[in-house]
């Protein structure tokens, strides 16, 4: 690849426009959300990259960087992980548990069964790096940070991925980032003494060796220092103010490609029922927010329990319990917060207390919980799912028929969600609520973006970002193969990205889907 298509991007950013105006995070609230995404998918611990990012800002002032530098440093740190949601695919595919073998992987701890299952990942790697770039660029941040997220596996020897650059071709910005990082990780994991050990080891390998010695002094100390709070950084004047939630929420579900677009849906189903139900203003407001925000857990679980087809073991059960936990416990650390990630984490609450984590019943389930418990529901019974086709509305609205019956939602709360059901399906215009467009809630602002598709390619990339292989397309599409692929080439160059995932991202920030 050329050294040209390695460089930060310049024109991608965010649409001002959002869900009803009410999805918007400050900066800091959503790096520290996709961070904590980034923890629960690589099996760590939930304040594993903040920890990190407050090692690489020191990396980054023991080498004499300035201020700024020091910044980025912890950015990268901090967001190193937000690409992994969108290659969880396939470390699934490869290691059988995305979130253990990545766990094991970053730790130096895997084992013979796993290095053994473990080969080339260089496209995991190009999927991983191109999503956390095209993130940076759409929050706006630095270029220099930009470009280390786009660069964040390469090593000082060129063994890294995927463009296997060496030395002074890594931006020096990585180096701070991976090695605060392998300090945080490795002496939580095997001590300090250990992990020091392991660190020098690295040297001229991962990051250059002169920077462990420069590192290695102070790291007992520093991670002494950890222990103790940190107030948080300044947000620099050139930053912008705000980042929509839907971006947090997208980075989410590239986990699981069925998934692209389902929270937006159930966002603007919640507010909409809200609305019809006459709730104040501020709880539809909070409920678009949870409603965007109830997936965070899920990072937590790996992609084999979600895409089991059958029933689910015990442990599978355990896990997916915890989902809602994870969420709470997200907005728990992050100020402003708190209210929306609680709200959301009642999404699988149930009024005969059979629901989780909680397992709480009607008397401690308000209006804004079983609101928002029943639009989760039925955009997931409009959707497809990898065992399942998307449920007709007809079948749907049974099915849900069925749970009132059996005392797990109310009359008062299904009417609402499937009167604002049948609104929303003729304001958007796509015949379904959670039947296959993402909902797109940009307004007017998208119909320069819309126009630089065909009606075909929009459907062609409806369907890859399901996670259909141009097989499966071509099939639904009465089409051969090859044309898909002829498709696909054209989606990329016009959404300037080279990986599925980059595109389903840019596509639901841009509207398309």
């Amino acid at each position: 690849m050329d050294t040209a298509a390695r460089e930060p991007s310049s024109s991608l950013s965010l649409p001002t426009a959002s869900l009803h105006g009410h999805d918007t995070a400050t900066l800091s609230q959503a790096m520290g959300l996709l961070a904590i995404v980034g923890d629960l998918s690589m099996g760590q611990p939930i304040d594993g990259s903040e920890r990190a990012a407050r090692l690489a800002a020191r990396v980054a002032a023991a080498a004499g960087f300035d201020a700024a530098a020091c910044e980025h440093a912890r950015m990268v740190a901090l967001l190193r992980w937000s690409g992994c949601t969108a290659n969880a695919a396939g470390f699934a595919a490869m290691m059988g548990d995305d979130v253990g073998a990545r766990h094991a992987l970053v730790s130096r701890t895997l084992n013979a069964q796993q290095i053994a299952r473990l080969s080339d990942t260089t496209e995991l790697a190009e999927v991983h790096c191109e999503v956390a770039g095209d993130i940076a660029a759409m929050m706006g941040l630095p270029a220099a940070v930009e470009s280390g997220l786009r660069h964040v596996w390469e090593n000082y020897d060129g063994s890294g991925l995927p463009f296997h650059l060496r030395g002074d071709e890594v931006p020096t910005v990585v180096y701070h980032a991976a090695l605060g990082g392998d300090l945080e990780i490795l002496a939580r994991v095997h001590g300090a003494p250990r992990a020091l050990e392991m660190i020098a080891q690295l040297g001229d390998v991962k990051y250059p060796a002169r920077l462990v010695a420069l590192v290695a002094p102070h790291a007992r100390a520093w991670l002494d220092e950890l222990e103790t709070a940190e107030a948080p950084s300044s947000q620099p004047d050139f930053l912008p103010v705000s980042v929509p939630l839907t971006l947090v929420a997208d980075m989410i579900e590239l986990k699981l490609p069925w998934l692209a677009g389902y929270s937006r849906r159930v966002a603007l189903l919640a507010q909409e029922a809200a609305q019809l139900a006459g709730l104040p203003e501020a709880q539809q407001r909070s409920l678009a927010r949870a409603a965007l925000l109830h997936g965070i857990g899920r990072a937590a679980v790996t992609n084999t329990v979600w895409e089991r087809n059958g029933k689910l073991n015990a442990a599978d059960w355990e896990a997916v319990r915890l989902v809602p936990y994870w969420t709470a416990r997200a907005g728990s650390r992050i100020d402003g917060l708190g209210p929306d990630a609680q709200l959301a984490s009642h999404v699988y609450e149930r009024l005969d207390g059979s629901g989780y984590f909680r397992s709480l019943d009607a008397s401690a389930l308000g209006a804004p919980q079983r609101l928002l418990g029943v639009a989760a529901a039925w955009v997931a019974l409009r959707s497809p799912r990898p065992w399942r086709a998307a449920h007709e509305p007809a079948a749907a609205r049974a099915l849900l028929e069925a749970q009132v019956t059996g005392g797990r939602f109310d009359r008062a709360t299904v009417d609402a969600v499937l009167a604002a059901a049948t609104g929303v399906r003729a304001a958007s215009g796509n015949g379904a609520i959670g039947g296959g467009s993402g909902g797109g809630a940009n307004g007017s602002a998208d119909a320069p973006a819309r126009a630089t598709l065909s009606a075909r390619e929009a459907e062609v990339l409806q369907r890859i970002s399901l996670g259909e292989s141009n097989k499966e397309a071509a099939r639904a599409m009465r089409i051969s193969p090859s044309t898909v692929r002829t498709h696909v080439e054209s989606i990329f160059r016009k959404l300037d990205c080279s990986t599925r995932a980059a595109a389903t991202l840019k596509a639901l920030t841009l509207g398309l889907i």
